[in-house]
């Protein structure tokens, strides 16, 4: 599993919506319910690799792109405050790729940080699930937590 990869499943790993999950590359493809699948893709935003972003597309496998979004990092985490002195605004999260090596640049997202993408990107996957398969769902997370 490369980096790319590996990221993506900390993030799509636990989805309750996104089921039958590959991942390959810098994408993560799965199923929502009936013909709706979903793509996860780390993007770029003008700068060549530097990946400041994730993109989900929700495809019909039969008729084709139905939905898309766009989530810069700094969008979803803000621009986190870092010990490094040369960022002492802090630091628009990104992961960039030099030398044929990836990793985060500066800024490491932690369990919060991850937790809070799963959560954007599950918000937005939800809108195009079955009412039935949305109901399973809440019924599930009732049931672990109590």
């Amino acid at each position: 599993m490369n980096f790319f990869e590996s990221e993506l499943k900390k993030i799509m790993g636990d989805s309750a919506i996104l089921k039958d999950q590959k991942y390959v590359g810098r994408m993560c493809y799965g199923t929502i319910g009936g013909d709706l699948r979903a793509r996860v893709e780390f993007v770029t935003l003008g700068v060549s690799n530097h990946y400041a972003g994730i993109k989900a597309s929700v495809i019909n496998r039969k008729e084709g792109v139905v939905d898309s979004i766009l989530l810069r990092f700094s969008d979803i985490w803000g621009k986190p405050k870092v010990s490094n002195p040369n960022f002492k605004e802090g630091v628009n999260p990104h992961i960039w790729t030099d030398n044929g090596k990836s990793d985060w640049y500066v800024f490491y997202p932690g369990a919060a940080e991850y937790r809070k993408a799963a959560d954007t990107l599950e918000n937005y996957l939800s809108i195009f699930q079955d009412v039935s398969m949305t109901q399973e769902s809440q019924n599930r997370t009732m049931q672990m937590g109590t």
